[in-house]
């Protein structure tokens, strides 16, 4: 099958910085489909039926024209960040055709001299700016697409926030087009002037000499969370997530989440894995709430209940840690069945029958138990000595691939 569908990428300069094939495609189509800037960019050649997005967005009105000659207009590169993306994922490749226009990114690394393979792009178009926390750290340079006008304020309220005030803004606005204009200046002295909605925010981050460093790596500090004492401690959650091995893509289940640690953690390693926070206590569900803001994975999806109940319905994970409840009824048999095949499995004891229950797990399923032994230097009188945290049972198990 020959593509019926053709996107077509366009500029701040409309039209006549098309590419022949996109010209030909635009005058050859039944109707095209877009937001009414990018329509009102057509000349009257173009002769064909347009048609807005209708509100709340959908991919309906190009689907249903399924065999037709429809083009639809996106602003730059329609596969990054755009409605590419989303029809790639409905049709197959050889029923749609991209024609792209250099992204915002691209002409906005064009403007600043900043190698784009050197820069982290992102977006906040109807997303929210809490995940650019995940992405702050000295000397990165950051490229994201705005929501509207009010995008750069926000960003840098949340910048002086999180302790990167000093950092450098550039917004960009209209790249490409007779009407571009650059505003420059720090997030600590943003002074919020007027701005176009179609803007693009470049940042160079520079922290405060205070602001801790966090790295994407596991085992943040303890102090990076808020909690309320139940909490995985630094080092027995880099060994647990060690264990986890997060890959991009997949889903975690973080069963009697606490203040969300792990969850959050694993989140933080790829921007496209996933986690589902289980807890039943309201306190610390708030906790949850703030952390996952704090730290730059808004995504974290909080499941309010207590396990096993709480896991019914749920989408299956790829790993599942159970760091509280692994001795109430059902906990594990019940994580154990959902477990996609292949997937992993973790849970911490800390007490005896918490540690029994794994020791009788492991008889019946395999896997490993590792003892962790942890001390750390504290004073006594003039002197320092070992003071001992509590012991910690890991189990660590992987389901057969052969299981449903």
């Amino acid at each position: 099958m020959s593509p019926w569908l053709t996107v077509v990428g366009i500029g701040e300069d409309g039209f006549k910085g098309l590419g022949r094939n996109a010209r030909h495609a635009l005058l050859g189509a039944s109707k095209i489909v877009g937001a009414q800037r990018q329509l009102d960019l057509l000349p009257p050649c173009i002769r064909g039926q347009r048609q807005l997005w209708p509100s709340p967005f959908s991919l309906e009105p190009v689907l249903s024209q399924r065999g037709a000659a429809v083009c639809v207009l996106a602003s730059g590169d329609p596969m990054l960040f755009g409605v590419g993306a989303s029809l790639a994922r409905q049709l197959p490749a050889e029923e749609i055709q991209v024609l792209s226009f250099p992204s915002s990114y691209s002409l906005a690394a064009a403007r600043l001299g900043w190698p784009l393979q050197e820069v982290i792009t992102l977006s906040v178009v109807a997303r929210p700016i809490s995940a650019l926390s995940a992405q702050l750290s000295g000397g990165v340079r950051l490229l994201v697409l705005s929501n509207d006008g009010h995008s750069p304020a926000a960003i840098a309220g949340l910048l002086r926030e999180r302790g990167f005030g000093p950092s450098r803004i550039s917004v960009l606005e209209h790249l490409g087009g007779p009407l571009e204009r650059r505003i420059d200046g720090t997030a600590n002295d943003w002074a919020d002037p007027a701005i176009a909605d179609l803007n693009l925010l470049a940042i160079e981050c520079l922290a405060e000499a205070s602001t801790p460093r966090l790295s994407r790596l596991a085992g943040l500090p303890d102090s990076a969370f808020r909690h309320d004492g139940q909490l995985t401690k630094r080092d027995v959650r880099a060994m647990t997530l060690a264990r986890l091995a997060p890959v991009p893509g997949e889903l975690l289940w973080d069963v009697g989440a606490g203040s969300g640690s792990i969850g959050i953690e694993w989140m933080r390693t790829h921007p496209s894995c996933r986690a589902l926070a289980i807890e039943a206590d309201d306190g610390r569900q708030q906790l949850i709430e703030h952390n996952r803001e704090v730290l730059g994975v808004p995504g974290l999806q909080l499941i309010r209940g207590r396990a096993p109940q709480a896991l019914a319905g749920l989408e299956r994970p790829d790993a599942i840690f159970i760091g509280g409840g692994v001795t109430r009824e059902g906990v594990l048999q019940a994580c154990w069945e959902q477990l996609k095949p292949g997937g992993r499995l973790v849970a911490n004891a800390v007490t005896l029958q918490s540690e029994m229950t794994l020791m009788d797990w492991r008889e019946r399923h395999g896997g490993e138990l590792t003892r962790i032994h942890i001390a750390q230097a504290q004073p006594l009188g003039e002197f320092d000595t070992w003071r001992q945290a509590l012991p910690i049972t890991l189990l660590d198990l992987h389901k057969p691939r052969d299981l449903p």
